[in-house]
C-alpha cells in the first residue's frame, strides 16, 4: 500500500477539506505551501471559474494541489474534463458517484480520491479505480453521513486495499494519532482551517468558530435526505422548527437557498449557514495555516517509528 506523502508529493499526510464557497486558490496554496495538499472547491462554479482559480493557485505555489468536485454541480461534467486539460495533480469528489469520470482522470495521470461515508461506497470506489478514499464521519462539518469516524474508519480500512484517509472530528494532534491508530494513512481537515489567517471567510464566520463550544453544532436536512452539520444560529434553529412541523421539502430548501454564501461572504449571523464540525469547540484562536498544520503533526514526531506514517 502506497504511503500518502509519497503518493501526493507532500510533507504531511494531510488533505485540506474541499469546503464549498470557502476553499479557493488562496487557502489551497497556503495549505500546499505548508506541506499538506490544498484543494480548490469547485462548489457550484463553472468550469472556467474553476480553471481561473487553478491558474491563480499555480502563481502562489509550486507544490501539488487538487480540485474537489461536488458532483451535484450542474457543471460537473465540464469541470471533470477541464481538470484533465489543466493536468491537475489530484481530484477529490463528493455528493455523488464519480465512477464515470475516473477512467479519463486516471488516463490523464490524475490521482483520484473520492470522499465516502460508508463501506459500500468505499468498496465501489476501489473497484472503479480510485487511488485512495477519504472516509468521513458524521462529526465533520457540512454534508455528512450517518456513521461516526470511530466506527467508520476501521471498517473501511478492513474492507479495501487502497489507503484510507480519515476525516471528521480531527482537531489537534490527538485526533491525528487516533486516526492512525484506527488504520488511516492520512487525515483530511476542514474546520480547523476555517480559523486560519488565510481562510477567505467573513470575520463573523471565524468569530462564530472561536465562540463555539462542544454542543454548538446541529444537523439540518435529515428530513430531506441531505444532512448538513452547521453551527447553531437563528436560521438553523428555525430550520429545525419548520422540519418538526413537517413542512414541505420545497419550503425547507427555500429557507436554506443561498445561506452558505450569506455566511461566507456577508457574515450574516441571522440567516447564514455556518458549516462546521463538532471540533469547533476546540478552536480558540486564528492562526496561520502553517502553524495549524505543524501543530497537528510535530507533536506526533515521537510516534514516528510506531505509526510508520510520516
Amino acid at each position: 500500500m502506497k504511503n500518502i506523502c509519497a503518493m501526493l508529493g507532500i510533507r504531511y499526510p494531510l488533505i485540506q477539506g474541499g469546503m464549498a464557497n470557502i476553499a479557493d486558490h488562496r487557502l489551497a496554496s497556503a495549505v500546499s505551501n505548508a506541506g499538506g495538499l490544498g484543494l480548490i472547491a469547485a462548489s457550484a462554479d463553472t468550469a472556467e471559474s474553476v480553471r481561473d482559480k487553478i491558474r491563480l493557485c499555480r502563481e502562489l505555489t509550486d507544490k501539488p494541489f487538487g480540485v474537489n468536485i461536488m458532483l451535484m454541480n450542474p457543471h460537473a461534467a465540464e469541470i471533470a474534463a477541464m481538470v484533465t486539460d489543466e493536468k491537475v495533480a489530484v481530484v477529490t469528489t463528493g455528493a455523488g458517484n464519480p465512477a464515470a469520470y475516473i477512467p479519463a482522470w486516471k488516463q490523464a495521470g490524475i490521482i483520484v480520491i473520492p470522499v465516502v461515508a460508508s463501506c459500500a461506497m468505499a468498496r465501489w470506489m476501489e473497484r472503479a479505480g480510485a487511488d485512495a478514499v477519504v472516509a468521513e464521519g458524521q462529526e465533520a462539518g457540512g454534508h455528512i453521513g450517518e456513521l461516526t469516524t470511530l466506527a467508520l474508519i476501521p471498517q473501511v480500512v478492513d474492507l479495501v486495499n487502497i489507503p484510507v484517509i480519515a476525516a471528521g472530528g480531527i482537531g489537534d494532534h490527538r485526533g491525528v494519532l487516533a486516526a492512525f491508530a484506527l488504520g488511516a494513512k492520512g487525515v483530511q481537515v476542514g474546520t480547523v482551517l476555517l480559523a486560519s489567517e488565510e481562510c477567505p471567510v467573513h470575520e463573523n464566520y471565524k468569530k462564530m468558530i472561536l465562540k463555539a463550544n462542544d454542543i454548538d453544532t446541529l444537523v439540518t436536512g435529515r428530513q430531506t435526505g441531505a444532512p448538513v452539520r452547521v453551527l447553531k444560529n437563528p436560521m438553523a434553529r428555525h430550520y429545525l422548527a419548520m422540519a418538526e412541523q413537517k413542512v414541505s421539502r420545497e419550503e425547507l430548501e427555500k429557507l436554506t437557498l443561498g445561506s452558505l454564501s450569506r455566511a461566507v461572504f456577508e457574515g450574516d449571523i441571522e440567516t447564514g449557514s455556518f458549516m462546521a464540525g463538532q471540533i469547533a469547540g476546540m478552536i480558540r484562536s486564528v492562526r496561520p495555516v502553517r502553524e495549524i498544520i505543524e501543530s497537528l503533526f510535530l507533536p506526533v514526531a515521537d510516534y514516528k517509528d510506531a505509526l510508520e506514517v510520516l
